[in-house]
């Protein structure tokens, strides 16, 4: 199955695409979130820096040697996520994260982007 990322349209990209959640692996295929505004610029949703790790020791009363290496907490460092522009060059395919179709007519396009502004699409439903 592997990792994809997904996306959330605010650009009118038709019925499947607009405004529904979509998975891509045409990306960083590390289950990160994108967003296309709706004058087609790319931005990645991130929450880096939110939290950091503590680390539970074996001397205190939180720890669990059931959780084997899981022994950890997370601390909120009070920090907000972020909207990145992402400015990538590139054509990215992406379909709706849900279908209760056939999978031959899965609604997939074909983005391109330029210095992350979406430059055109293609309906590629139905070709592999």
């Amino acid at each position: 199955m592997g990792l994809y990322d997904e996306i959330r349209s605010s650009y009118d990209l038709g019925e499947h695409f607009t405004n529904v959640d979509m998975q891509t692996k045409g990306l960083a295929c590390a289950m990160c979130r994108y967003w296309i505004s709706p004058d087609g610029c790319l931005y990645e949703i991130t929450h880096k820096e939110t939290h950091t790790f503590e680390t539970i020791e074996e001397d205190d009363e939180r720890y669990d040697p059931k959780r084997l290496f899981l022994n950890f907490e997370w601390i909120p460092t009070g920090k907000h996520g972020k909207v990145e522009p992402c400015y990538i060059t590139d054509y990215v395919e992406v379909y709706p994260a849900t279908w209760n179709g056939q999978w031959e007519s899965w609604p997939r396009l074909k983005l391109h982007f330029k210095l992350g502004k979406l430059i055109d699409y293609e309906n590629i439903t139905g070709q592999r």
